[in-house]
């Protein structure tokens, strides 16, 4: 089965490590999951990952009275952000579990499993 990971980060967290260079903290934590995921990519699990623009450089696109229209900026006001995303192909739910469990362990941040719908979802 195929999951989506996305790791969120707090928006706080954020503007800080955009604003200026990351902290050693945040250099580190990446460090380790950059090994990690040469570990997954070792198992064939790993299938893709990246991590995502600023908030702040987004565009909304919603239906309205008026029509279709495109804004600048995120959808909400966010007190957390989606930092990345991941996808893994793995066996199942419980696998996906192990592996983010050691994803926040190392970076720290709450992460969200959504299998993704396809041939073999159940």
């Amino acid at each position: 089965m195929k999951f989506l990971l996305l790791s969120y980060t707090p928006a706080q967290a954020w503007d800080a490590e955009t604003a200026d260079v990351p902290s050693q903290e945040a250099l580190d934590a990446f460090a380790a999951y950059q090994k990690f995921e040469a570990e997954l990519r070792e198992t064939g699990e790993f299938v893709l990952s990246e991590g995502l623009g600023h908030p702040a450089v987004s565009t909304t696109v919603r239906r309205t009275d008026a029509g279709v229209t495109a804004t600048d900026g995120p959808f909400a006001e966010l007190k957390e952000v989606l930092a990345s995303f991941a996808i893994i192909e793995v066996s199942g739910l419980e696998r996906a579990k192990d592996i983010v469990a050691r994803m926040v362990e190392v970076l720290g941040e709450p992460m969200e499993i959504r299998p993704i719908m396809g041939d073999d979802f159940a």
